[in-house]
């Protein structure tokens, strides 16, 4: 295109340039992007492997806590002594007792009855009313109306990590430690 004064004008040809950038990226800029991501996923491969160790031992302390919670529930909403059945050597947990028509869980919150933990599981020690039933075959936990339960301690252990769960007698509710 020519002006008053006889110049052509360069708005065309960078027109061009314009649209055949603005086409892809180049092969460097796609490489930076590869090796970014790749960056990123080996730094959070440890702590994903480290969480995929810890879960089978989490899973166990969660569902111990749930059976024992749930056993106190229905003791003293029931007026009846409950009891958590604990099988040392086969790994499993049972609840039993109370009455049957107690009310429901609440919505979202399923009721864990029976668990048996991970093969990966150990119970290292259970102590109920302070006697060791570790190398027993069946050992019971009673739970009372009035809130109160035995007095009991259960120390978990997976791979390195420990865990221990303590009942408290006079309130029948669980806290969980760090065995060191």
């Amino acid at each position: 295109m020519k002006s008053a004064t006889g110049h052509v004008s360069a708005v065309k040809p960078s027109l061009e340039c314009r649209h055949r950038r603005a086409r892809g990226f180049t092969l460097l800029e796609l490489m930076m992007v590869v090796g970014i991501i790749g960056l990123v996923v080996a730094m959070g491969v440890p702590a994903i492997l480290s969480a995929t160790r810890q879960e089978p031992l989490r899973k166990a302390v969660n569902d111990t806590l749930e059976i024992c919670t749930h056993a106190r529930a229905q003791a003293i909403l029931s007026g009846q002594v409950t009891e958590v059945t604990f099988h040392p050597l086969t790994k499993e947990i049972d609840f039993s007792g109370g009455n049957s028509s107690a009310p429901p869980p609440q919505a979202g919150q399923a009721s864990v009855n029976s668990v048996q933990f991970d093969q990966y599981v150990d119970i290292a020690m259970l102590d109920i009313n302070l006697m060791d039933f570790g190398a027993s075959d069946i050992a019971y936990v009673r739970f009372f109306p009035n809130g109160t339960c035995d007095e009991t301690v259960l120390v978990l252990h997976s791979g390195d990590q420990w865990r221990k769960i303590t009942l408290e007698p006079t309130t029948a509710l669980a806290s969980v430690g760090l065995v060191r």
